[in-house]
């Protein structure tokens, strides 16, 4: 793995769990939302990855385009699979989106790279 994508991986485990060290309930409760919100179900999780990703990108919200890129490929999401989940980002957020659909392209060829 590259460093830039060990780093994001690192950086989001150790911040997630500082501030789940905290103990604030309604914290911890949003982040169990989170994680129960992607598990398997009447979706799979990998329509829910790619569900969260468009929406990532339309918020532009780059951590969570990186999160939930690298998320689809741990599913298995194929690329150009990927590039049809950008252009919907891309129609529903406008021009604006674009900036991000660029780093998650750089993103994307980090993983493909890394085999990921």
């Amino acid at each position: 793995m590259s460093e830039s994508l060990e780093e994001f991986r690192e950086f989001r485990e150790r911040m997630n769990q500082r501030i789940l060290d905290e103990e604030n309930l309604e914290i911890r409760r949003f982040f169990a939302l989170d994680d129960r919100t992607y598990r398997e179900g009447a979706l799979p999780t990998r329509t829910k990855e790619l569900l969260g990703l468009v929406a990532s990108l339309v918020l532009r919200c780059d951590d969570c385009i990186s999160y939930h890129l690298i998320r689809c490929r741990e599913e298995g999401v194929s690329r150009a699979e990927l590039f049809e989940t950008f252009s919907v980002g891309l129609v529903v957020g406008g021009s604006i989106v674009i900036p991000h659909l660029r780093r998650a392209v750089e993103l994307l060829d980090e993983l493909d790279d890394q085999g990921v």
